[in-house]
């Protein structure tokens, strides 16, 4: 990308901007009497710390739910921009090839793979992508631009009827800011070649009087980004991942009435270093960050145009939304090496373009009861999605065998109506239910015998029960059925395109059960905890299939998880915080011995997370933010005789503010160089010609080691 920085330049700034510093002028600043006095520029002005959740007492329906303010991304160091997500208690992310492909999502005891059973949506727009070219429920977030994250809302389990499909786990809603407090321009050079660029404002298009300048403007506010980046990673194959992003946003209101319209456009394209096997690295025969096929690697793609309009007054209120997007991906991909095709090697293409059209319409009642306050919300969701996906044999990225070359066209439709009603002061119920529908249609163009439709439908009831609060503390009873929906292909085709044998189909839409008990206090002065105790069955578990030629997921049986999460967020002293999560899950097929092996573990599935965060803000120019990650031992293999070991990881950031308009930040990622795997697999493979297939080997992609990414801040 050429931005010219370096750890030099960086230093000559930090340099001159603290020569700048020292030569302030004496400012006003408030006095204790509230009356500005003056004093000399070394005279801390009053600053006001800002909490990473918003989760009090009395906001949320569960242990559970919450909200992160976006202003935590600004303090914690990111390595990809899918980390975002880890800011959701529990939640891990990581990534098993290149950084341009969607990441891997664990929570609750799920390998989500690349995003089943958790949905994701951006202002409004879905993430998660349905009979996708790679994975069922495909969430590729590398186009979010965290700075211009407002807040995230999450919940988990299937206990709100207002979410639909993959969110059984839980699900985010990410909304961006619709104005900035300044505009941006950063530029960041770190180690392995990373170079990002981003540059971002928001102006009124009607000027106002200048008189408030940090209030909402009275008309049209216009904002815009752009964002570049380039990076190698540590691999002896350069990832050499160049990517553009833009957004633009044309926006009027505030939280009563208001609209937006957004377009943004995306592209990227990268190479990528796959899982190898382990004992090849072990041995020395392969280096840590090394690659059996070089030639792996991918480029995607999407536009979106979407639009929101929203009222709210004391009646009740509307939100009405609308998307469309233009989606494409191609994946280059080999796990398996020369068990299969001894001849090319394995590698295999996954290729898809989409078309996505979607709307949703919300209307609440606030009225009463008997003289009960009361709030009734109906909603309705449609969204239809039309995909040309293949799958061909490839060998150094060039096509000779057509495996499947499929049309699919499907639409997805779910009504909701749900009720909130306070009962006594102590005593809140959310009684909900939601229809939901689905049907498709899918032309297999190279083998026409698995051509057809299926159509499915399900009733989802819900119902929480919110208890208090006394003495700052109040408790919740969840229970609710959630969903989500299978690849058009694995219901709708009779013969395997990769065997040619008989294929059994897959129900369109799988249930899954949830309950919830939890408590939530703020007896203590500046601590939020929270403390949730769950269970959540599925009708069937999503497993990856990493030596699968599809490279994709496969149904196997019932599954039964429950567990533990216990969250605190503490503010101490009015310039430090603290944050800790802890989760346990056990997790276990429903059936011993199914799925045709011996035992009952899931693989993959995580039992232990935990994530312990210490922030200091203001401490005069300067800010602090250390994070410790750590994700317990897994299963790789139904029988628990293989496994994976724990991961403990710690990042930093440390940032130094020049003026109010000029500051530094030196991210530290993996502080102490701690080799650990991103993800492992058990799978069979045959690593080279000269080699024997090898029955229920390790493959593994080595987390990233230690990295330093220094980033200059302007904001004008």
């Amino acid at each position: 990308m050429g931005l010219g920085c370096n750890f030099h330049v960086a230093a000559a700034c930090l340099s001159v901007a603290m020569n700048a510093a020292a030569a302030q002028p004496e400012a006003a600043v408030p006095g204790a009497d509230g009356v500005g006095i003056l004093a000399a520029a070394d005279v801390l002005p009053e600053v006001v710390v800002q909490g990473h959740y918003d989760n009090a007492v009395g906001t949320t329906d569960a242990a559970s739910q919450g909200t992160v303010d976006g202003a935590l991304l600004g303090d914690m160091p990111l390595l990809r921009p899918g980390d975002v997500l880890e800011t959701v208690p529990g939640l891990v992310v990581t990534q098993h090839s290149g950084d341009g492909k969607a990441n891997q999502y664990f929570l609750r005891g799920y390998n989500l793979d690349h995003g089943t059973d958790f949905a994701t949506s951006i202002d409004g727009v879905p993430v998660n992508m349905p009979t996708n070219a790679h994975g069922q429920g495909y969430t590729d977030l590398n186009f979010l631009i965290p700075e211009l994250v407002d807040r995230i809302d999450y919940l988990k389990g299937p206990y709100f009827a207002d979410t639909g499909d993959f969110s059984a786990a839980g699900a985010a809603r990410i909304r961006y800011r619709n104005r900035l407090d300044a505009n941006i321009a950063d530029a960041t050079a770190g180690s392995f070649g990373y170079r990002r660029a981003l540059l971002a404002g928001s102006a009124a298009l009607v000027p106002g009087d200048g008189a408030a300048p940090t209030a909402a403007p009275a008309g049209p506010t216009v904002l815009a980004a752009i964002e570049l980046e380039d990076a190698n990673g540590p691999w002896a194959v350069p990832e050499d991942l160049h990517k553009a992003n833009g957004l633009l946003r044309l926006g009027d209101g505030d939280a009563a009435r208001g609209w937006s319209v957004d377009g943004a456009a995306y592209g990227a394209r990268w190479n990528s270093t796959d899982q190898v096997p382990l004992s090849l690295i072990a041995s020395g025969q392969l280096g840590r960050f090394s690659a059996l096929d070089p030639t792996d690697g991918g480029n995607t793609g999407r536009e979106i145009l979407a639009g929101e309009w929203h009222r709210q007054a004391d009646a009740g209120y509307t939100r009405l939304s609308a998307y469309g997007e233009r989606y494409r991906l191609q994946l280059f991909s080999d796990f398996s090496f020369f068990e299969l095709r001894p001849a090319t090697g394995d590698q295999f293409e996954q290729r898809e373009n989409r078309d996505v059209f979607g709307a949703d319409a919300v209307q609440g009642w606030n009225h009463d009861i008997r003289g009960l306050d009361s709030v009734t919300e109906a909603g309705l969701s449609l969204r239809h999605d039309n995909i040309h996906v293949g799958l061909l044999d490839t060998r150094a990225r060039l096509a000779f065998a057509t495996v499947s070359d499929d049309v699919v066209s499907q639409t997805e439709a779910g009504a909701y109506l749900q009720n909130t009603t306070r009962w006594t002061p102590w005593l809140r119920s959310l009684a909900g239910v939601r229809e939901q529908a689905l049907a498709m249609n899918l032309t297999a163009l190279a083998l026409p015998a698995n051509s057809g439709t299926a159509m499915a439908s399900k009733t989802l009831p819900k119902l929480s029960f919110v208890l208090g609060p006394w003495d700052r503390t109040e408790f919740f009873v969840n229970w609710g059925r959630g969903f989500h929906s299978n690849d058009a292909r694995g219901v709708i085709e009779r013969i395997d395109p990769t065997t040619h044998q008989p294929a059994a189909p897959v129900p369109a839409l799988v249930g899954a059960m949830g309950k919830e008990i939890g408590v939530r206090s703020e007896r203590v002065a500046g601590l939020q905890s929270s403390l949730a105790l769950w269970t959540l069955d599925s009708d069937s578990e999503l497993v990856y299939n990493a030596d699968s030629d599809l490279g994709s997921t496969t149904p196997n049986g019932a599954s039964k998880r429950t567990g533990v999460e216990w969250n605190n967020h503490l503010e101490v002293g009015g310039r430090f915080l603290f944050d800790a999560d802890l989760a346990w899950t056990r997790a276990r097929y429903a059936v011993n011995n199914d799925n045709g092996q011996t035992g009952d573990f899931i693989p993959n599935a995580v039992s232990k997370v935990a994530r312990v965060r210490a922030t200091m803000q203001h401490l005069g120019p300067w800010s602090a933010d250390v994070e410790t990650r750590f994700i317990g031992a897994y299963p790789l293999s139904q029988d628990g005789t293989l496994t994976t070991p724990s991961a403990t990881l710690v990042n930093a950031r440390l940032q130094r503010d020049f003026t109010p308009d000029l500051g530094l930040a030196l991210d530290v990622l993996n502080v102490f160089n701690r080799p650990y795997f991103d993800i492992a697999y058990a799978q069979d493979y045959r690593a080279s010609l000269a080699s024997a297939t090898v029955p229920n080997g390790v493959t593994v992609h080595p987390g990233e080691p230690r990295q330093l990414r220094v980033t200059l801040k302007i904001r004008f």
